[in-house]
């Protein structure tokens, strides 16, 4: 395995419950809407803005986007906390030589407002974000690019995510793939579609590389 490739919301960041809470405010603020995270989730597939752009029947899609972006960087903090665990994660996976990478559904601009926040910028070797697709997950084409600008074949590969989507894009894309539920929020409680593999802590996942179980 030359290759770690993550989703982000859920997967390396506990970020859902800013995007719930940005989401909220844009649905309550322009279409007097009260929406629960189920109901935020269940839209979730394209980039914030696509969604917006789907779901708000006000059409006042830009100003919207705008206020999404001002809630999500205004809470990310105090919503958000840091996770050493992770960094620790992620230290250890490129002392080991990985190339590591992210394919998210997120913005560009949600994904820099939480790299900066939560100091990972400069870790990653290729970041594919929902703007960089034509097709969302749980299309492969994000991961395929990943794999492209990555230089590696779909076989040097793992791909960790925590919702349906993500094992199906991984699937798709011929690359071993790891289920998570090691973060507090996360989206599919139970997944249709079966990982090759679950993960249900950081230090399990720094334990199976150890062993070489990938």
């Amino acid at each position: 395995m030359k290759a770690v490739i993550f989703d982000f919301d859920g997967t390396l960041a506990d970020t859902l419950p800013v995007c719930f809470y940005a989401f909220q405010a844009v649905f309550k603020e322009f279409d007097n809407k009260i929406l629960t995270s189920d109901e935020i989730k269940a839209m979730f597939g394209p980039s914030e803005t696509g969604i917006i752009r789907e779901n708000l029947a006000d059409a006042n899609h830009e100003k919207a986007i705008e206020l999404y972006y001002g809630k999500y960087n205004e809470k990310h903090r105090e919503l958000v906390g840091q996770n050493e665990e992770m960094n620790d994660l992620l230290r250890f996976l490129k002392s080991e030589g990985y190339t590591l990478g992210i394919v998210t559904g997120k913005a560009r601009r949600s994904l820099h407002i939480s790299l900066d926040c939560l100091n990972m910028h400069a870790v990653f070797d290729v970041m594919i974000t929902g703007d960089d697709v034509t097709i969302p997950k749980p299309h492969p084409e994000g991961l395929n690019e990943a794999l492209a600008q990555l230089n590696v074949t779909n076989t040097d590969a793992v791909f960790l995510g925590d919702s349906d989507a993500d094992i199906q894009a991984g699937k798709e894309a011929g690359v071993y793939t790891i289920g998570v539920h090691w973060l507090p929020n996360y989206q599919a409680l139970e997944f249709s579609v079966q990982p090759d593999h679950m993960l249900y802590s950081v230090n399990e996942f720094v334990q199976s590389l150890k062993k070489g179980s990938f």
